[in-house]
């Protein structure tokens, strides 16, 4: 994975000149949005093409609901170069009428009977991975393990060769997160490559069709009319992107706060039946992602004032920390009932794959307790993070017993 550079001086007020990209925010930025939440809790900056930033729940809800003020039409948390054009990934990048529309066509194969039938395979992908581990001392939760759960199930969703794991990963890095000196070009370099290899895909599919969501997007209809070539792969690009480096970052993260906090761990693997609400206060505490709306017209969010074209992002991860939507929420609380996080999203734009993304969590985590109950953190090691439109466990080093 590529590290985080800086490349503009550090931060001397976040209420004015926030930075996604300042070491101090990737590593740990809850204290930030504590801060700015209590004294000003929407920020603005001029750094990396300008942006406004709401940390309170009720604020990040509203933008996400008022979809005709601040549209999806680009969700990137930093401005393109010019002239260059939205990554368009239908329906993420929609709005209404068409998002309605796109979502719909997505449904059937991310509701609960659809990921009921992915749970075996997932199993057989966690034991896999799990018994190329064993005999080892100590292991990377994050490279060892997170990252490659979801890329493999993704790829067997959408009937792609698993050989081809290196390639999905390199993109999700170079997509998603490089932050180096020449951001810009890498990225536009990647989402060609893999625009291009899901152009491969669909031709292939025309020819013959198979047991994958590709075929069956190839005999979606839309308004009466088939899926376009840019749909199809646009829509294919956005769910190997987001569905794989949002839930490796979830399967990370919770390793991570396992491997340092042993109490839970025990209890975890004690009372595996805790798991699914463990989970969902992980997803609570750790949600990692960031998406961007833009502002349509001249507005307000809480009195702040906001200009038509202006960059709005929401960080739904600050919003799972205001204290006015949940009790001690700095602490990661296994035993928390009442949980309406905002992890996937909030509104139309909520994530399709929410039920897939639980289900490998739940899989993942249970199957590395049941297989290295007593693992930890290495006592001379750090979790190193990256961080953006995504952030994420850069580095999960421990030791398996």
């Amino acid at each position: 994975m590529s590290g985080t550079e800086r490349r503009n001086p550090p931060v001397t007020d976040w209420s004015t000149e926030y930075d996604l990209r300042d070491p101090a925010y990737v590593a740990d930025p809850y204290d930030i949005w504590r801060d700015l939440r209590s004294r000003c809790p929407v920020a603005t900056t001029d750094r990396l093409g300008g942006s406004v930033l709401p940390t309170r729940y009720d604020d990040v809800v509203a933008v996400a609901h008022d979809t005709a003020t601040f549209s999806s039409v680009d969700t990137a948390v930093f401005p393109r170069p010019a002239g260059a054009s939205p990554f368009v990934a239908p329906p993420i990048t929609s709005d209404p009428p068409f998002h309605a529309e796109a979502r719909r066509i997505l449904l059937p194969h991310f509701g609960l009977a659809a990921v009921t039938r992915l749970e075996a395979r997932t199993r057989e992908i966690v034991t896999e991975l799990l018994d190329g581990l064993e005999g080892r001392a100590e292991a990377d939760a994050a490279a060892d393990f997170a990252e490659h759960v979801p890329v493999r199930v993704i790829a067997h969703l959408l009937g792609i060769p698993a050989d081809d794991e290196p390639r999905f990963t390199d993109w999700v890095v170079r997509v998603l997160q490089d932050t180096g000196p020449d951001t810009e070009r890498t990225r536009a370099t990647a989402t060609r490559e893999l625009l291009a290899y899901f152009g491969d895909v669909v031709a292939a599919r025309r020819v013959e069709r198979g047991d994958d969501l590709v075929s069956a997007l190839l005999d979606a209809e839309l308004d009466g009319a088939p899926l376009t070539d840019k749909h199809l792969q646009g829509t294919c690009a956005l769910l190997l992107l987001a569905g794989i480096d949002t839930t490796w970052s979830m399967i990370a993260s919770s390793l991570a706060h396992l491997a340092r906090t042993p109490a839970d761990r025990d209890r975890l693997v004690t009372d595996p039946s805790l798991l699914p609400q463990a989970c969902e206060e992980f997803l609570r505490a750790f949600a990692p992602v960031t998406q961007a709306r833009i502002a349509t017209d001249d507005t307000e969010i809480a009195g702040c004032p906001v200009t038509a074209g202006s960059r709005v992002l929401l960080v739904f991860g600050a919003a799972n920390r205001d204290p006015s939507h949940f009790d001690r929420p700095d602490v990661v609380d296994i035993d928390r009932t009442e949980n309406r996080h905002l992890a996937f999203g909030v509104g139309i734009h909520r994530c399709i794959g929410s039920n897939l993304a639980r289900m490998e969590l739940q899989v993942a985590i249970g199957g590395w307790l049941e297989r290295f109950p007593g693992f930890h953190l290495r006592p001379d090691a750090t979790v190193t993070w990256t961080g953006e439109q995504i952030r994420s466990p850069h580095r999960v080093p421990v030791r398996l017993r």
